[in-house]
């Protein structure tokens, strides 16, 4: 499973953070004291992967016990605390408390999370599982209850559930919305505990014969499909017969990558990855970690094969298998004229809501539309006519399958939610049913369309995220299997069936004494696809699948990989029983120092490596060395290797005789504290004059081994020198001819010498006293020095004209990739700077790269590692102390940063606040876009008087007032004294218009309504109003009738005759229409108090939304969590 967690407690970002192995998004979410993303629904707290934790209802069992906790806060509004946690109660034997944020966890929102009371004194790797419903009681109407329900399975890591974002601040704290009476609020939570399984040693091929796949971070939607695609044996067939050679690479051809899928499903013992699989679709990493939508990706899939299956011996498949028709036809109704439209399809979008089962959305589909009245159809020669419209089968593929419709726009909301109400599906299914009434005329009725159920998928939990998986019954008999990623189980036909309809469970109350009505939680998990078999097709469809039907080139490639990944479990099994010794020469030195490594003297994991048994002798290890090598036994001198306090790593001391005569084992167990089956050794090899091995000279205490490094500034580069032995007594000078020489410089070249000692966390490469002795200097064996020519007069251009120059530029420079910040995905330019470059140092570099005179009009935005995405929040000028600080993300260091030009500097801009506001001429129709910058302190009146002078107005008097618009009605007129700085325009729109002259003028009886257009839209049996358009106020009069007041709407909106006749008018409180007759008296309507808000009361104009949308129309909701389905290659 994948979850999108909100940001650790110090992160002061708001952005998603992308952690494996948890599915659930809109479902829960973990407490996260810092900023978040506004993630709807509920939320964990402690950010932390969580194992197993997406597959809940499979691991709870037993009968759930269940309670209700009701908590009184009094004193509310007055409380001075961040957080308020509950007394603590007893569910299922386990105490529980309820944490709430009164201000909201960073958030406008009150913020409430489920909490295990005891959580810090249980024992290590406890869990458990909770279904749960936290509410804020409305005391005065109780039907407006704010009540949430999720469940969790609670463990160490994620020990709180909930809600950051529970229901905003502004509605909680408003006395006349219910939630605080006497300044108390009442909090009720339900839970309900279940007994959870361990399913740790499950074995899935022992137990079922099937094997599952791997999650990749969020791939179990496409895990589900694949199972499913691969359970119908005639499809499996086919992707193997597909033409694949020897030389194709799986993570390059998506049809070599599913056959390698489906041959390890078939045959493997242990769950299959499918990183190759995903790798052919052209998906990078990122792709992996994001849910996309399963429907899309079967559709999308199953185009790339069937496009690649063209010219093949499969061609058509695809077609044969899941393609059916349907005829779209429009028949008039008083003269013989019908238009027909035949068109194919690969699966049938089934509406969920308002339909009981699978029929009822059948009956729903054909249902036959009348087109009369306004939408008349035009028939070609006969004109507007009455017609029928409507869809018939023409025929239904072998494998049907349905996308049943639970994801759907609320367009009250403006958002996509998920629905999950009882939606039953059947084991047979027949389309036959009640005479053909779903065929065309032109359908074959010798074909009998009886289906039997052969998949269901499931989706659990939420709109922007969840957990997926599939019920199968590969064969069609009575047995059905759960596919849960890595996991098999049997389950049984009600679990496969009647528990993945949705809807609501009834949980009994078990805690005597309190109210005993049965709690009710949201099924969160319930079938979002079905995948039926005609029973005709069965025999053909579910027909046998063997080796013969796998090409001979793949049978042989899979084969061997398995025995690769058989010789690697064994490696690792044997693992204990030997132990690794890393050889470092003096030519891997001189292999690697300048090129990969510049700090210390050699990477251990790029030198020659020995695999050696424990209880062989390290005599018998020097020999295979010798054979390795070709350096006799004799001239082989070993050094151990130690990590110094400094965090250096150095050769440390020879092995002594004693040493090397004990067997491998007991020789790295003591000289490695880490026990981690490696020995690390330096092979010294003194050459004679004929550069031939001659045994290791003679070492006294006195003898130091010392390693050398030369550093030429002007071409700046760093080699290995080579190693000497040096007297500790002695000093430098008396070495300066041999190390001349050692390079081939002149015998009396001026040498200056440096003590590398250190480089993290910063560089430490200090000059070395020639005449002072190594042991004064402290010096010792391991050490290295670097060494160059003296500068001489006249070099002084080069860069970097010493050693500890040159390593603290190596240590530090950093290429940085800039990309233009409304172009994320292109790169820009890349410039080498420094780690510890100062803000200043970066922006002037960015600014000279692009010519601009001042870098204080340069602005920067941080890269995010995860979502390979700009961070929302841009650097604040010099805001950071260096460079690195900007490129940090989490644990990652990004090179990517993000530019923008401004118009002014940067600083200024900080000082300013930018409103985007929509002007309306009281003449004109269409809306000016302005962006307001002023400073941050100024007023609403300040925006006024700033925009009077970029718009023309109707008057030189004119006066403007500024609104706050929201789904299309009118919340706020903001008072022109308002500070600016905290009013936002990211989510609402701002309005500015001229205020009409008769508003000014209002009588004492005079009412200023609200007036909004609307249409009426059907969902569940119930009528919705659903607002469109720009909402505006008008001055009704006293006594005056709706005839009269009709007459003032149709002159300010121009409408003309013909339609404006068609609108409907209506008073609405809270939602539901009361229309009026043009003789009532409208002002009469406006006089109730007893409603939440002015909006909530308004004069509604009921006709179609003919409007084009408006492009300024704020998005209301700017976290998204899906993006495209696409396969690339």
């Amino acid at each position: 499973m994948t979850m999108l967690t909100p940001q650790p407690l110090d992160r002061q970002e708001d952005e998603e953070m992308l952690v494996p192995h948890s599915d659930f998004v809109e479902g829960p979410q973990p407490l996260v004291e810092g900023p978040q993303p506004l993630v709807e629904g509920p939320q964990p707290m402690e950010v932390a992967p969580v194992d197993g934790a997406g597959t809940v209802d499979n691991q709870a069992s037993e009968e759930p016990q269940a309670s209700r906790f009701t908590w009184a806060i009094e004193n509310f509004s007055r409380l001075n605390v961040k957080k308020l946690y509950s007394d603590v109660f007893t569910v299922g034997g386990y105490k529980w408390r309820v944490l709430i944020f009164p201000k909201g966890n960073n958030v406008d929102y009150l913020s409430m999370y489920l909490d295990v009371a005891d959580s810090a004194t249980l024992p290590y790797g406890w869990n458990r599982y909770a279904q749960f419903s936290l509410a804020v009681v409305n005391q005065i109407h109780n039907k407006y209850t704010i009540k949430k329900d999720t469940q969790h399975q609670f463990s160490q890591r994620e020990s709180d559930w909930g809600f950051t974002s529970f229901m905003p601040l502004v509605e909680l704290y408003d006395p006349s919305k219910g939630y605080l009476v006497n300044d108390t609020c009442v909090v009720e939570a339900d839970v309900a505990v279940r007994k959870v399984i361990d399913y740790w040693t499950y074995d899935s091929k022992k137990e079922t014969g099937f094997v599952g796949l791997k999650n990749q971070g969020a791939t179990c939607y496409m895990n589900s499909l694949l199972q499913t695609l691969y359970h119908i044996p005639y499809f499996r067939k086919a992707v193997y017969h597909m033409p694949t050679t020897e030389n194709d690479m799986p993570s390059g051809s998506i049809p070599l990558a599913l056959q390698s899928l489906f041959y390890k499903l078939q045959y493997h013992d242990t769950s299959v990855a499918t990183k190759e699989l995903t790798k052919s679709f052209g998906w990078d990493t990122y792709d992996s970690f994001m849910q996309h939508d399963v429907q899309e990706l079967n559709r999308v899939l199953c185009e790339k094969l069937e496009d690649k299956m063209k010219g093949t011996v499969v061609e058509g498949t695809i077609q044969k298998l899941f393609e059916g028709h349907h005829m779209n036809y429009i028949e008039c109704i008083n003269v013989d004229f019908k238009s027909t439209r035949k068109e194919s399809f690969y699966d049938l979008q089934l509406d969920v809501k308002g339909c009981k089962d699978v029929y009822a959305s059948f009956d729903k589909y054909v249902e036959v539309e009348r087109l009369e009245g306004d939408n008349k159809y035009h028939a070609e020669e006969h004109g507007l006519q009455d017609a029928k419209k409507g869809v018939l089968f023409i025929d239904f593929p072998p494998v049907l399958q349905l996308q049943l419709k639970r994801f759907e726009y609320d367009f009250m909301r403006d958002t996509m939610v998920k629905i999950n109400d009882r939606y039953e599906f059947p084991l047979e299914l027949d389309l036959d049913r009640d005479n053909g009434k779903y065929l065309s005329p032109e359908a074959d009725r010798s074909v009998r369309n009886l289906y039997m159920l052969h998949s269901v998928l499931v989706h659990s939990g939420g709109v922007h995220g969840g957990h997926y998986y599939a019920f199968i019954r590969p064969t069609l008999t009575d047995q059905w299997y759960k596919f849960d990623d890595e996991r098999v189980t049997k389950e049984d036909v009600k679990r496969a069936l009647e528990e993945q309809y949705g809807g609501e469970e009834e949980l009994p109350q078990t805690n005597p004494g309190h109210n005993n009505t049965p709690f009710k939680f949201t099924k969160y998990s319930n079938a979002y696809m079905l995948v039926y078999i005609r029973v005709s097709d069965k025999d053909k469809i579910i027909c046998d699948v063997d080796e013969k039907d796998i090409a001979e080139h793949l049978r042989i490639r899979l084969k061997k990989e398995q025995e690769e990944k058989e010789d690697k479990r064994k490696y690792k099994a044997q693992a204990h029983l030997y132990t690794v010794i890393k050889v470092a020469r003096d030519e891997d030195l001189r292999e690697q120092i300048g090129k990969d490594m510049f700090f210390d003297l050699v990477d251990h994991d790029k030198v020659r490596s020995f695999r050696i048994q424990k209880q062989t002798s390290f005599n018998f290890f020097k020999e295979e060395v010798a054979k390795e090598f070709g350096i006799p036994v004799q001239f082989q001198r070993f050094w151990s290797w130690a990590k110094r306090q400094n965090h250096t790593y150095r050769p440390n001391r020879p092995l002594t005789p004693q040493e090397e005569a004990q067997t491998v084992g007991a020789l790295r167990d003591v000289s490695n504290k880490a026990h981690n089956a490696e020995l690390k050794l330096f092979l010294e090899v003194e050459l004679g004059q004929d550069l031939r091995p001659v045994p290791p000279p003679d070492r006294t205490k006195e003898d130091i081994l010392l390693f050398f490094k030369l550093y030429d500034p002007e071409k700046e580069e760093l080699r290995y020198a080579g190693r000497l032995f040096v007297k500790s007594s002695g000093k430098p000078i008396e070495i300066l001819t041999k190390l001349n020489e050692m390079v081939g410089f002149a015998p009396d070249e001026a040498i200056e010498l440096f003590e590398e000692i250190k480089f993290e966390p910063s560089v430490m490469c200090e000059p070395l006293d020639k005449k002072a002795s190594f042991r004064f200097s402290q010096i010792e064996d391991g050490d290295i020095i670097c060494f160059q020519k003296q500068l001489l007069p006249g070099k002084e251009h080069v860069r970097f004209p010493d050693v500890p120059s040159y390593l603290a530029y190596v240590k530090n420079r950093q290429i940085v990739h800039f990309r233009a910040l409304e172009r994320p995905k292109e790169d820009g330019f890349s410039l080498e700077l420094a780690k510890n470059h100062t803000y200043d140092d970066v922006v002037e570099r960015v600014a000279q790269h692009l010519g601009l005179d001042d870098p204080s009009k340069i602005r920067l935005t941080p890269h995010n590692c995860y979502s390979q995405q700009p961070k929302p929040n841009p650097i604040k000028y010099r805001s950071v102390d260096q460079l690195l600080d900007m490129l940090v993300h989490y644990n990652q260091i990004s090179d990517i940063l993000y530019y923008e030009v401004l118009d002014i500097p940067l600083p200024e801009l900080q000082c300013l606040k930018t409103l985007k506001v929509a002007f309306h001429h009281a003449t004109k129709d269409e809306a000016v876009i302005l962006n307001i910058r002023l400073p941050k302190l100024s007023t609403v009146g300040d925006v006024l008087n700033e925009i009077k002078t970029k718009v023309e107005l109707s008057h030189a008097n004119a006066e403007l007032r500024l609104l706050e618009v929201f789904y299309h009605k009118i919340y706020k007129i903001f008072p022109l004294n308002e500070k600016i700085e905290n009013i936002n325009d990211q989510y609402w729109t701002l309005r500015a218009e001229e205020i009409p002259e008769e508003e000014k003028k209002l009588g004492p009886n005079d009412r200023l309504v609200h007036v909004y257009h609307f249409t009426k839209e059907s969902a569940q049996n119930q009528m919705q109003v659903q607002n469109f358009g720009e909402p505006f106020f008008l001055v009704i009069h006293e006594g005056e009738t709706l005839a009269d007041v009709k007459v003032r709407i149709q002159k300010k909106l121009q409408v003309p005759d013909e339609e404006f006749c068609k609108w409907k008018f209506a008073f609405l409180s809270l939602g539901r229409p009361e229309y009026l007759q043009d003789s009532d008296i409208v002002s009469s309507r406006f006089q109730r108090r007893d409603v939440y808000g002015a909006w909530e009361q308004y004069l509604g104009l009921e006709h179609s939304d003919t409007t084009p949308k408006r492009t300024y129309a704020a998005s209301q909701n700017r976290h998204t969590f899906e993006k495209p389905v696409k396969i690339y290659n």
